[in-house]
């Protein structure tokens, strides 16, 4: 027999407590564009010293003018700028959220390859969890992986 609770189905949560996890959610959504677009930046940047729109676009599979209106968010929100014919170059404020995000993908990356799950999906499935997983959750992961 598990020591896990018992989770049945039909037994609902609190609503407060419901509402509560379903806003973190759209909150973690929201949170994840801007997160995944300053880690590619920041990748490109290192890479190959250049983070231009399109680049941008092609790699995350999305048209031109959703980069162009997305860059414009981290713009406003003071993550990024850019430059006439330059690109795209992350803020401190930027780049201080791309180290955080890749961060918690190593971890969280580390943590699915300890248990077993192979390189390509732990990369994969990382993508998601990384911007969903709680600062309580991801310490809990890198104390697990500390015992290893």
């Amino acid at each position: 027999m598990s020591d896990l609770p018992n989770r049945s189905a039909a037994a609902l949560p609190e609503e407060p407590t419901q509402a509560s996890r379903f806003g973190k959610a759209r909150t973690a959504q929201s949170g994840a564009l801007l997160e995944d677009y300053v880690e590619l930046i920041s990748d490109l940047l290192s890479n190959g010293g250049e983070a231009r729109p399109t680049d941008i676009a092609r790699r995350l599979g999305v048209a031109h003018a959703t980069a162009i209106k997305t860059i414009g968010r981290l713009k406003r929100e003071g993550l990024a700028v850019a430059k006439p014919y330059r690109g795209v170059f992350l803020t401190q404020a930027g780049e201080d959220l791309a180290a955080r995000v890749r961060a918690r993908h190593r971890v969280v990356v580390d943590l699915l390859l300890a248990v077993g799950v192979p390189f390509e999906s732990a990369e994969s499935d990382a993508e998601g969890i990384e911007h969903h997983v709680s600062e309580a959750t991801l310490a809990a992961f890198e104390r697990y992986l500390a015992q290893g």
